[in-house]
Parts: structure tokens; sequence; C-alpha cells
């Protein structure tokens, strides 16, 4: 097909060339028709089609849609760590984006949740690079499995939702490869997406959407991504430095402006028209790769999906504290307060919004599953903001902040008289949207109010969240039991219920940490950041990296989540103790279900580089598995790991290297419950290189065999051990003053010796 592509390229007019690349409006591709040159569709997809309705009026903030299945969103899906999950979750969608006529799914965004705050992080994954690549990859596979494609986002950097389409990201270029490019980079090699979204920000002064380091020297050279980049909607700053970089699609239609700076380029040599000729070609690869795909009478199965939907959700919810009152008996009496029961928020404020094709409201759903032998009362509690045509919100306000005393006291009233008590809170609509962050992380005063009436007379108080990010909780030890239930979409009151009775056992973990209060957070003195500038100064030590280099107890850790079983971990073993660096390591953990119903346990290996000449974490993940066990039954899961677990990125060869040493595995529940641990032996060839000046002090020196050496022969090996702590940090021109025989020729000799 691709010669073929080139030969239609060579029968195109230049403006041709321009005008595929520019959308011919939001949400198509540019057709020619005299060349048999297609349209395709692409529309938003992380969590459902949001496909908007052919002929509706469009609105500033929305436009309204088809309805699609509501699946939940990144940030609930992640708790589950399961890919093959995120394959099947994949395929739904791909099936129901051919059987809408779309060809691109805009999705999955796998940016890093650097901070708790930022509004839009309900559509990423985690704040673990390593886990949200590999649920991306799962994803992706799974969506271009049905001859669709996806749109991998926001690439790259781009954290926060303040001043997101001007700000400038300002990172080290370790922190850069390690923490915020490795999200992408997994699933670019290992799932080969069609298309790249590139970010709204800048990056060190260079918008993402003119930065040829990241679109082409990265993406393309370094990762061998192959399919086409895309513009998000409105981030294209000059339309011909985007294609000198690589940005190949703008979207949505870039207008008559766009073209003629394209042509004007190309026509005063600016732009090589050879590198038109690429963008478009990788542009038309797809577009015919999509059109191959469409057929006419595709569709899927409402009701299969909308069980998927509903299996998802108990995958991925995460019991955060049990006190023995879940699961509940069907028996007795049950209060259920909270407005969120009755209208549940499933879903995040933004382009990702999806008009559902049912849904399952939480009261009903425990009413169903509780049956005759319970009796089941219902107080509203607090009141929610009337629900609004638009699908971003509008501002970080809402009626929830405001008590309202008499909803309160009754909600009190039915709690002290009912056996337990569960209680709907959550981050309503307006407090996490695309668009804004947040400004704190507490639950609106109203539910906060509510809460602490029911707790004051009522027992047994079971606590379910809907909300997109974490939030603080210093009511924690008021209830008897939380369930996050995150934004599990439209199925999500039937995976509460399920969860709630006991017919799902939670198996969901944290893909981020909850800290205790906002100011724990590493990025909290310099998010969003000001002056258009946001400086990534916590440098690597993001989310549990930060918590346990800094010691500092989080309220839940990365990773946890509870079972209504017990797990033990009871051996760990590698198929050696030696590996030379570039070996992979294979490591079998055995774990054992030592409660009395099934259940399935995430299993999590970490590294710890034992002594490092580069600041590292305590630990960082690399393997994880989602195992099932029977009551008492045992499992061995095995996780290779390679060259790249074992890695930095080391900024003075500027590649990617492993030190000579030991390195400590650690296999558990969470990122702070690692009780197996093993040592092995990494062998490398990677030597850090010095460069010596004359202001290399004399303790580096030494630390060099060859300037060690000099050094003993000079003063003799019993002067040079015995050198206080304040002569090892002199620089190598003040040496003289201890040795006078170095002087200033000795020095400099001794110098050009080391560097040679």
């Amino acid at each position: 097909m691709r010669e073929d592509i080139k030969k239609l390229i060579s029968d195109m007019t230049l403006a041709e060339k321009a005008g595929i690349c520019s959308g011919i409006d939001d949400w198509r591709t540019m057709p020619i028709e005299r060349l048999g040159i297609p349209s395709i569709m692409m529309t938003d997809g992380p969590h459902g089609v949001r496909k908007e309705i052919d002929g509706a009026e469009k609105g500033l903030l929305s436009t309204p849609s088809y309805p699609a299945t509501c699946f939940p969103t990144a940030s609930a899906v992640a708790c589950s760590w399961d890919s093959e999950l995120m394959r099947r979750l994949g395929e739904a969608l791909g099936d129901e984006a051919r059987a809408s006529g779309v060809s691109i799914l805009l999705g999955p965004g796998v940016n890093i949740k650097r901070s708790p705050l930022c509004g839009r992080n309900f559509e990423y994954y985690s704040e673990d690079p390593y886990l949200a690549g590999k649920l991306a990859a799962g994803f992706i596979n799974g969506v271009q499995r049905c001859g669709v494609g996806v749109s991998l986002k926001h690439f790259a950097a781009n954290n926060q939702e303040t001043q997101r389409l001007t700000t400038d990201t300002i990172i080290d270029e370790r922190t850069f490869r390690e923490i915020y490019l490795t999200n992408f980079e997994i699933p670019v090699k290992e799932a080969k997406p069609w298309t790249v979204m590139c970010a709204y920000n800048k990056l060190h002064g260079e918008f993402c959407s003119e930065n040829k380091k990241l679109l082409t020297d990265i993406l393309r050279d370094e990762w061998g991504f192959d399919g086409f980049v895309m513009s998000d909607w409105g981030a294209v700053n000059e339309r011909d430095d985007g294609i000198l970089a690589g940005l190949d699609l703008e979207m949505p239609s870039g207008g008559e402006d766009s073209l003629n700076k394209i042509i004007a380029a190309v026509k005063s040599g600016k732009l090589p028209e050879s590198t038109l000729d690429l963008a478009v070609e990788r542009i038309l690869e797809k577009v015919f790769a999509g059109a191959a795909s469409k057929y006419e009478g595709a569709s899927y199965d409402k009701q299969a999906h909308h069980e998927l939907a509903c299996t998802i959700a108990g995958e991925s919810m995460v019991l955060l504290k049990n006190d023995g009152v879940l699961p509940l008996e069907r028996a007795g009496t049950l209060a259920v307060i909270g407005a969120f029961a009755a209208r549940p928020r499933v879903q995040g404020g933004g382009s990702s919004h999806i008009n559902p094709t049912r849904l399952s409201v939480p009261l009903e759903e425990i009413k169903n599953s509780a049956g005759s032998g319970v009796k089941v009362t219902y107080c509203e509690g607090y009141h929610l903001d009337e629900e609004q045509e638009e699908d971003f919100g509008t501002g970080f306000e809402s009626v929830c902040d405001t008590p309202d005393e008499m909803l309160i006291s009754q909600a009190a009233e039915a709690a002290a008289s009912a056996d337990k008590t569960v209680l709907f809170l959550g981050l309503p609509d307006m407090f996490e949207s695309e668009g804004y962050d947040r400004t704190h992380m507490r639950l609106p005063l109203g539910q906060l109010g509510l809460l602490d009436a029911v707790t004051a007379k009522a027992k047994n108080v079971v606590v379910v969240l809907m909300n997109g990010s974490p939030i603080e909780m210093p009511w924690l030890g008021s209830v008897s039991g939380v369930l996050e239930a995150y934004l599990g979409g439209q199925a999500a009151g039937g995976a509460i219920a399920d969860i709630l009775f006991g017919n799902v056992n939670p198996s969901g973990k944290l893909a981020e940490t909850f800290p205790v209060k906002v100011s724990d957070n590493p990025s909290f003195l310099y998010f969003p950041g000001s002056r258009k500038k946001a400086e990534y100064r916590e440098g690597i030590f993001v989310g549990y990296r930060y918590y346990e280099k800094k010691t500092l107890n989080p309220l839940f850790p990365f990773g946890f989540g509870l079972s209504y079983t017990s797990f033990a971990y009871t051996c760990i073993e590698t198929n050696t103790d030696e590996i030379d660096e570039r070996e992979t390591l294979t490591v079998r953990v055995t774990v054992k279900n030592v409660g009395s119903v099934t259940g399935k346990e995430i299993v999590q290996i970490y590294l710890r580089d034992k002594e490092s000449t580069v600041p590292r974490p305590e630990k960082e993940l690399k393997g994880f598995a989602k195992v099932s066990l029977k009551a008492n039954e045992e499992k061995t899961v095995s996780i290779a790991l390679d060259y790249r677990s074992f890695a930095f990125w080391d900024e003075e060869s500027g590649d990617w290297q492993v030190e000579t040493g030991e390195f400590e595995i650690l296999a558990g529940g969470s990122s702070a419950d690692t009780p197996l641990k093993k040592t092995v032996t990494v062998n490398s060839s990677y030597t850090k290189k010095v460069h010596f000046t004359r202001n290399s002090t004399i303790g580096e020196l030494l630390t060099d065999p060859v300037g060690n050496a000099i050094m003993v022969e000079v003063a003799g090996e019993e002067l040079i051990s015995s050198l206080p702590a304040f002569v090892l940090s002199m620089p190598l021109r003040s040496v003289h003053m201890h040795m006078p025989e170095m002087n200033d020729e000795a020095i400099n000799g001794l110098i050009e010796v080391l560097n040679s």
C-alpha cells in the first residue's frame, strides 16, 4: 500500500497536500474525491464513544452525542491492575466505534498524576509510568484489534489544567525520561498506536506541537513510532513550524490561514516539500486503513457491554477500610444516605463526557440485592447541582458545598434508627472537570456536615466514595468502612451493590497514593506554577517514590486495597542470583489465600538499587500480576525483569544505564507492604565518566582509581587515608595548602592524565 500512496501523493497539488494535513471539520479528515481519498471520523473515547449527533446544534461547552456505553473512567480501571481486562475494554470500545462509523478513538490518556489537584486526573491512569504504560498497551491492543485506531495522549508533560494551552513545563531530562515519557514509550513500543496526540503546553519554551525533539527525535527515531501525530484541539501555534517538527495533522480544521501558511512555507523553501509529503503519507496510511475496516451493518450488543462495564467496575473498586461491617447481611434495617445514591456521579466533565445507553442507580441496585429481608430507607442528605447540558464544568463551586440542616437532621435520624448505614459521598461535577484544577482535596462542606451528624448518632457506617481523584479523610476514624468506587461508569450502581453484599469480592488496588493532606504531596509547593511556568522541582520523586524516600506515611499507599479474604506471601525465587546487564531475570513469587472465600490478589514487584551514584527511589514498580485464588489455594506467578527494569536515565551519556551492584527485589501487596525480599547482583559495563577540572574536589579525585593511585604515590597511603572531611571537599586548586609538592603544573598535569 505504501507505494500506492506515494504514487497518489505525486499526483496531488500542493494545496491538496496542505489540505490533507488539516481536518475538514471538528472530527473528520479531508477527502479528495478526484483521487479516491476518503474521509474518516475520529471522536473522543477514553471510556466511551462520544460521537456528536449529526446536525445537532453546537454549544460552547458541549454538543449532544449519541448514546454509548459509559465504561469506568481511567482512574477507576487503573485500579484493576489488569492488562487483560483493559484489552477487553478496548475491544468493546472498538466494536462500538466501528458500529458508529468512527475510525479513531481519541484516547487513552496516560499523563502522570503529578498532583491530586489536576482537574483531569479522572482521565489518567496512575502516578507510576510503568503501570500507566502497561495498562495503556492492553487498552490499545484491544481497540486496534477491531480495525479502529487510537490516539495516545497528551504528549507530553501535560499534568495540569491551569493555563494548559500556554504554560511552559520546566523539567530536567532524567525526570522527563523516567517519569513523564516512559508511560508513553511502553504503549508506543508494545501496542503501536495509530496516532499520538501532542499536548497543549510548552516544553522548555517550545510548544509540544512544534517540538522536534519530542515528535521526531524521541517518538519516531528512538521509539520507532510509525503512525501520525495529531494536535490536541487548538494546540497548534504555527502550522508550518509544526510540520517541520513532526506534527502531521491539525485538528480541528485550521481553515484557510493554516492552509496558506503551509503553502507559503513550501514556496519560500522554509518547509521542504518532501517533509510535507512524508506527513501526508503518514496520514493517508491510517485513513485508508480506517476506511478499509468500515462495513455496513456493524453493531454491538448493548446489554453485553453494560454487563462488561459492571464487571470492570467491580474489578476496579477499592476497599479502603473494613472493620468487619462488610459484606452486609441480608437482614435487619439499612439506611442509604446521600444524593449520589439516587443520582450517581459516574464520569468526569469535559470532552470525554458520555451519553450512557442506560444507568444503574445504586439505591435501586442495593434494594434489589438486599432482598425482602432488609428494610431499606433513603435520605437525600445534601443537594446536588442542577443537571447541566454542558459536558464541561463551569467552575470550582457547587451547591453541595452548602450544608442543608434539615436534610442533614433527617438523615442523621434515619441512620440512628438503622442497623447499618451506607453513606454515599464524593466530588460533585463542578469539583472535577477538564479545563480547571481543584484548589483543595476536601469533600464538599454539605457532605462533611452530613457525615459528622450521621457518625455522631449511628454506628456501622460505610462510606461509598464517587470521585475521580484522592480526597482528604480526617473523618476516617469515625466510620467502619470505606469503598472507593471512583467514577465507575454507567454500571457502577450494580457493581457497588455486588461488593457491599459480597456477591463480588473487592480486588482493586490504588493506582495512586492518597496523601493525608494536600500539602504532603511532593508537587505541593510548585503546582500549578506561576507566570505561565510549571517547574517540576520534585524531580523523579513523584507519588510513592516521594513518600517512601521521605518516610512520610500517606493516608493510603500506592497499590493498597483490601479484600474479604487474606493473602500470605510465602516464597520468592529467582532463576539466578547474578546476571549480566543484558540478561533477563525471572522472579517467581508464591502467594496463598489464607481466608475462607475466593479472592484476587495483585502481586507487585518492586526494585531497589542498594547503592547508586545517583539519587534513586527506595523502590520502583517493575512488574505485577493479578491472580485468582480459592480458599487455601496457593499459586506461583512469574515476572521477567529486563535491562530497563534496573536502569536509570544518565544525563551525561544521554542513555539508559545500569550500575554494577546489588539490587533488592521486593514483592508484596502494596508499595508499603513488601514482605518478600531477594538480593541479586547485576554486572554492568557502564562506568560513570567524570570530567575533572581545577574545581573538582580531592574527594572526587580519590574515588577515581587512577587519581587515587597517583595521590597515594605522591603523598603516601597513610596520609591519604587520614584526610579529614574538610580536606576531601577542597578543590584541587587548593591542594597545595596541604601538599606543597602539588603546584599548578602538577595539578594541571594530573587533570590532563585523568581526562585522557
